[in-house]
């Protein structure tokens, strides 16, 4: 998958299990990002637990991809399906150096070409670059023909956290 805008193409390429230590150390500069906004902090080993990480790698409904700058990795992103059959995304990282560039909305653009059709993306609003960044991309890729919802965040999250703000987009509808 290869989007060309501009003069670097942004890639988005599945990542099979050969290459899921490169996105287990990648996530762990996501759970770093994260612990601000969600009280991660490193184990006794000083890394980040990330205990469902294994499974978008054996999940047939989940997967992980490398997101790519031209030849520079750039970052990644897990996705899974929901019980309602949409498409959701569990973690997306671009690395500091490369962010306000445009490379994760490119990106995201790519994604939903890969997995066309009704998706769910979750955040908090706490986390306020991720709350422009997801609402920028779901105008860019549904129009006005999207909207959003709260909800509880799911456990194994701590109760009394604010609630998820969901966007509802459908990339085949733009």
């Amino acid at each position: 998958m290869n989007l060309t805008h501009g003069l670097t193409p942004v890639t988005v390429r599945e990542a099979d299990h050969g290459l899921r230590p490169v996105v287990e150390r990648l996530a762990q500069l996501e759970r770093h990002d994260l612990s601000e906004f969600r009280g991660y902090v490193p184990g006794p080993d000083g890394a980040f637990a990330f205990d469902q990480l294994p499974s978008f790698f054996t999940d047939p409904d989940r997967r992980a991809y490398l997101i790519h700058h031209g030849p520079t990795l750039a970052g990644f992103t897990l996705t899974y399906r929901l019980p309602d059959h949409t498409a959701s995304i569990y973690s997306f990282f671009i690395a500091r150096a490369l962010r306000r560039q445009g490379i994760g909305q490119r990106a995201a653009e790519e994604l939903f070409r890969v997995w066309p059709g009704p998706w769910s993306i979750c955040f908090q609003e706490v986390n306020k670059g991720a709350a422009r960044f997801w609402r920028r991309v779901a105008s860019a890729a549904a129009g006005s023909a999207w909207r959003e919802e709260q909800r509880p965040v799911p456990p194994p999250f701590p109760g009394g956290m604010p609630p998820d703000t969901w966007l509802l987009l459908d990339t085949t509808k733009a």
